[in-house]
């Protein structure tokens, strides 16, 4: 199966090399005059209405001069899917919940990411042989998680390789980091705490059919988190609520274990809604912790799928704008 893993030994991150990649799944969709004409992307899923990524994508649209749009899709009726990918000048799209993982199913093909975390955010469009367009199903979240520290923190690879990692929840996020900190950060297996066992359980089972090297720990009890070496990379996905339910209490009981320790590694705090300093960041920045907002690894998978729906190089993409856009945007609720 063709693979789209993306510079996996370099801290460049996102790269040419994941432009070649998605070129096994078929040609070129775009030539230089197409490409520079009006063409739609959109995000579909439920609720969405406060996604940043529109305005993500419009900037970095502007930046490689593209009159490209990005439009939102708010819908509970699955069955819309297909009809609006389908339509002339749609280029790609971006899927998020409840359908990162009912998508699997109506694309041609996927990448080793998409069959790997069992869930695409993202498809794009390639030229089969006989001039048909094939979409092509893959996740870049993970390619969030992992440049949000690779990009912010270069030689972080080194210093987290062969070290356990932890990552915070039981969502549709949380493959996509587990994936990531082993994958491509060198984790030597990946802790989980969470709330609900059986979320956690159900990552666990996933991994162990489709990825049987990955070795994941659910960390259920301070007294198992103290007889544990301390991750070095922590990865944070869940709301910014304070706990109240024994379960949730728990689990803030075993990070606070691992934060206050005398090892100190580096978090991404993946939650920036309502406001991107939540009490999880502060608790990991007043610990020590080299900390990471929630938007790098948003800003990192949007430009991931930018790659692949123009078929264009990193290096023509203006990240720092799209950056500054972000960060603007955010500044009234930090």
């Amino acid at each position: 199966m063709a693979n789209i893993s993306i510079a996996a030994s370099s801290n460049k991150g996102v790269d040419d090399d994941s432009l070649a990649a998605s070129f096994q799944f078929g040609g070129r969709m775009l030539d230089a005059e197409s490409r520079h004409q009006p063409q739609q992307t959109f995000l579909f899923g439920y609720p969405i209405a406060r996604s940043l990524a529109p305005l993500l994508h419009t900037t970095l649209f502007r930046g490689v001069s593209l009159p490209w749009t990005y439009e939102l899709q708010e819908t509970q009726d699955a069955s819309e899917f297909l009809p609006t990918l389908k339509k002339q000048g749609v280029i790609g799209c971006a899927v998020t919940m409840p359908y990162k993982v009912t998508m699997m199913s109506v694309v041609d093909d996927m990448t080793e990411e998409g069959r790997k975390i069992g869930a695409i955010n993202t498809v794009f469009l390639r030229r089969a042989p006989d001039g048909s367009t094939r979409y092509i199903g893959t996740n870049t979240d993970c390619v969030g998680v992992r440049d949000a520290f690779l990009q912010n923190f270069p030689g972080i690879r080194a210093e987290a390789a062969g070290k356990p990692a932890l990552v915070i929840g039981g969502g549709g996020a949380c493959r996509a980091a587990v994936y990531a900190l082993w994958k491509w950060l060198g984790a030597s297996r990946v802790y989980m705490v969470n709330r609900l066992e059986s979320e956690v359980t159900a990552v666990v089972e996933w991994f162990r059919t489709a990825e049987r090297s990955l070795e994941v720990v659910h960390v259920a009890s301070v007294e198992q988190a103290v007889a544990l070496e301390t991750p070095f990379l922590i990865v944070g996905a869940v709301p910014d609520f304070p706990p109240k339910k024994p379960g949730e209490i728990t689990a803030r009981n075993i990070i606070n274990e691992f934060l206050t320790r005398p090892d100190k590694g580096c978090i991404l705090e993946m939650c920036y809604h309502p406001k991107p300093t939540t009490v999880f960041f502060t608790l990991g920045k007043d610990a020590g912790w080299r900390m990471l907002y929630g938007t790098e690894s948003m800003i990192w998978q949007g430009v991931a799928q930018q790659i692949l729906w123009a078929e264009l190089p990193l290096e023509e993409f203006k990240v720092d704008e799209a950056q500054e856009v972000i960060d603007e945007a955010l500044k009234s609720h930090a």
